[in-house]
């Protein structure tokens, strides 16, 4: 995923940043602690497509 395009990218729910974890394919939003998949290069930025993080799943 290209970099300025990931800094242009927020959480559509707090539009705070993300974080790219690039082995789970995933934009992390570590204050509502959801993942957003990427599918095929596209980030799905819908609520409905986001995981909530387990607990003990730690956001750097």
């Amino acid at each position: 995923m290209d970099a300025k395009f990931l800094e242009i990218l927020v959480c559509p729910l707090c539009k705070g940043p993300l974080q790219l974890d690039k082995a789970k394919q995933e934009l992390i939003c570590k204050g509502d602690r959801l993942a957003y998949p990427i599918r095929d290069g596209i980030p799905m930025m819908l609520e409905s497509e986001a995981r909530e993080l387990a607990p003990e799943e730690e956001v750097q």
